[in-house]
């Protein structure tokens, strides 16, 4: 047993529950920094990102394969939190400038397409929704989500696509047809070329889907009130992620209890206690991802 998870099995009391798909996905499954829309300052994603999901199947001790499964996802989850910071600082920027170029317009409009915002280009209507949509989730939620979906990174989607989410795509050969697929159904669950692609694509679900205004306005109080944001709160937004509504919330917040992930928060929190762009830089460039774990990002610099 490495020194990280004898680290995560002190720090984190373990559950199992059952998984459980959603039933909704907007976006495709295919690993091509999805979603970070072309942007001077926003770094090139580091190699172990593109690394597939290990085969956590092998591990025979149910607590010690959990803490592998947790270590694995959160460095990835701490990119992908990190990679929007950037974009929303950049956001913040461009709403202060008086005038906007033609490059700096068309970044507006192309994040505005991918968010589903339906304002004029460079209005205020705009910079607010795209505030609203561009915004980070707590590491607690999504690790208890991926947890319960993907069977604990142990289930076929998982293993043949990296879909730790259950999430869907809609064109032919897209992704992997579920075995239990009604008659006349045509989505299938989309593949993913790595977890990192999987975890940027739920993030973007979640910000800007209609079923899930409400996982955005609980964020959004958050910050209005200078709150942590919190896995627990914001799960009430998932009534729509799976056909048992209010029971799927009860779950994904008892794994969020019973595992303590809101461990993972409180470590996301002090990851980020500095968010100046060196900082964010230094978070989305480290070579090892394993700088990201708690107890490993908080020291002055990380390993490039």
């Amino acid at each position: 047993m490495t020194a990280v998870y004898r680290a995560l099995l002190l720090c984190v009391p373990l559950i199992l529950f059952a998984g459980a798909g959603a039933l909704y996905t907007p976006i495709s499954g295919q690993f091509d920094d999805e979603g970070d829309i072309a942007l001077s300052s926003l770094p090139k994603l580091p190699s172990w990102a593109a690394a597939p999901l290990p085969d956590f199947s092998v591990i025979r001790d149910t607590t010690e394969r959990k803490a592998a499964f947790f270590s694995f996802l959160y460095p990835r989850i701490v990119l992908a939190n990190s990679r929007i910071l950037i974009e929303r600082q950049y956001l913040e920027f461009l709403r202060s400038k008086p005038e906007l170029s033609n490059t700096e317009l068309k970044w507006l409009a192309d994040h505005a397409k991918r968010l589903r915002i339906d304002e004029p280009n460079g209005s205020d209507a705009q910079f607010t929704l795209l505030e609203k949509r561009l915004g980070v989730i707590p590491p607690s939620l999504i690790l208890a989500q991926a947890a319960n979906e993907s069977a604990w990174g142990t289930s076929r989607f998982a293993t043949k696509g990296n879909n730790l989410f259950g999430q869907w795509c809609f064109s032919k050969g897209c992704g992997l047809v579920p075995l239990s697929r009604a008659a006349g159904a045509s989505h299938e669950v989309a593949k993913f070329a790595s977890p990192y692609g999987s975890i940027r694509s739920y993030i973007q679900n979640l910000n800007r889907h209609p079923s899930y205004q409400r996982v955005r306005e609980v964020r959004l109080r958050a910050q209005d009130n200078n709150e942590a944001l919190s896995g627990v709160a914001m799960a009430a937004g998932l009534l729509d992620y799976s056909e048992r509504g209010e029971d799927y919330v009860k779950e994904i917040r008892a794994m969020i209890h019973y595992n303590n992930l809101g461990f993972y928060d409180k470590q996301f929190r002090a990851l980020l206690a500095d968010r100046s762009a060196g900082r964010l830089l230094e978070l989305t460039t480290t070579a090892n991802a394993e700088a990201l774990l708690p107890g490993k990002g908080d020291t002055a610099s990380l390993e490039h």
